[in-house]
């Protein structure tokens, strides 16, 4: 399968963001993709990877039921992908032998590129890469466990700041152990999600490893700018993650572009109400609650809703919402002739936040190479960070 999509069109990939890519919006960007390249009048062949949520390495050991339920994947998900987050190398090697040994999934992705703090600070994330020695045995000790039956690739970013840049020396690394692909971010851990992504960056590693696919990540947030992302820098594919945020089928577009084909334009309010509903409806079936699916559809109200003319008291109505009834009768009430207008649908979503000084252990940047305090530092990283 994965050799399949490197021949072909350039890859596609759900970047897992926590707390967002779970079996539900799995589910609808499939669902919405296929459908507004067949309104299109588009043949669909999904060679989308859509990753699951982070998982941390020691809690699967543990085989913990919230762990084990990220990794849940629905039978007709063509790549059952999943992130792994670890700091430990033998964890990390272990966790990666039992997805192989169990059939848990297709693909797996090496997390050292989240930037949140409960994850830097204990030297994980994209904090890891500066530790070279570190990087290079987690790296290694997947791709050897995974003894060929399971891609493993790896996502990073930059660097931790401008004056701590490793994405050059940790794209190397990861192309001499045997990756699949190296995914960049073209941002620091300082900028979090804010400022622009330095494309830049990521061609520079394109020439650093001209045998490895190397995938783009950052301020992608319509088809052009995928297809663009691919010209100007020579990626093999690129990464999406905030901008497919209440727009499912951003996905379906980028393969058009991908194909040569036209674009399909931006839906109607009324398929985006529609698609909204249908995400809340997979929430709800998904958790087995109503309550507690609804309750958690509120975070993407404000995404899907983007650019719709609501009116401020339906709209905090909800972000409110306790039921799919509920649901339905605030939906009734907005207008479905409005059309989304390009502008706004690829205009950026989520989150956004200033550049900030990365939360590290102590000492960390002192050197490139691990200390012994600092390996028992990270040994308690996994079993105190639980996702994100």
């Amino acid at each position: 399968m994965f050799a399949d999509l490197l021949a072909n069109n350039p890859v596609i990939e759900l970047a897992p963001m926590a707390g967002v890519t779970n079996r539900a919006f799995r589910r609808v960007c499939k669902e919405a993709s296929a459908e507004i390249r067949d309104q299109a009048g588009q043949t669909d062949s999904d060679g989308t990877v859509y990753v699951a949520e982070m998982t941390t390495s020691q809690a699967l050991l543990m085989r913990n039921q919230e762990t084990l339920d990220l990794i849940k994947f629905d039978g007709d998900e063509n790549i059952r992908s999943i992130q792994l987050y670890g700091v430990d190398p033998k964890i990390i090697g272990r966790a990666v032998e039992m997805v192989v040994a169990e059939e848990l999934a297709d693909h797996i992705d090496l997390n050292f590129g989240c930037p949140v703090p409960k994850v830097t600070r204990k030297g994980g994330g994209s904090a890891l890469p500066w530790k070279r020695d570190l990087y290079r045995d987690i790296v290694t000790s997947a791709v050897k466990n995974a003894n060929g039956k399971v891609p493993v690739t790896v996502k990073m970013r930059i660097g931790i700041d401008q004056d701590h840049v490793t994405y050059l020396d940790a794209g190397r690394i990861a192309a001499e152990a045997g990756v699949t692909w190296v995914a960049l971010h073209g941002r620091t851990a300082a900028q979090y999600y804010g400022g622009e992504a330095d494309w830049s960056a990521i061609s520079k590693l394109v020439e650093h490893i001209p045998n490895t696919p190397v995938l783009g990540n950052g301020d992608i947030w319509s088809a052009a700018d995928a297809k663009r992302m691919v010209t100007q820098t020579g990626v093999r594919g690129v990464v999406i993650g905030r901008g497919c945020l209440g727009r499912p089928w951003l996905f379906g577009q980028i393969r058009s572009a991908f194909a040569g084909e036209q674009i399909p334009s931006e839906p109607m309010a009324s398929d985006i109400l529609r698609w909204l509903k249908r995400h809340a409806t997979l929430l709800c079936q998904m958790h087995g609650d109503e309550f507690y699916g609804a309750r958690e559809m509120r975070k993407h109200m404000a995404w899907y809703l983007k650019g719709i003319v609501v009116g401020s008291e339906t709209r905090g109505q909800l972000a409110l919402i306790s039921s799919l009834t509920e649901l339905d009768d605030l939906l009734a009430t907005i207008d479905p002739n409005q059309r989304l207008t390009e502008d706004i649908a690829h205009s950026p979503r989520g989150r956004t936040t200033p550049e900030k000084k990365v939360t590290l252990p102590e000492g960390w940047l002192n050197s490139q190479n691990m200390s012994q305090v600092e390996q028992e530092t990270v040994r308690t990283a996994e079993l105190s960070v639980s996702g994100g």
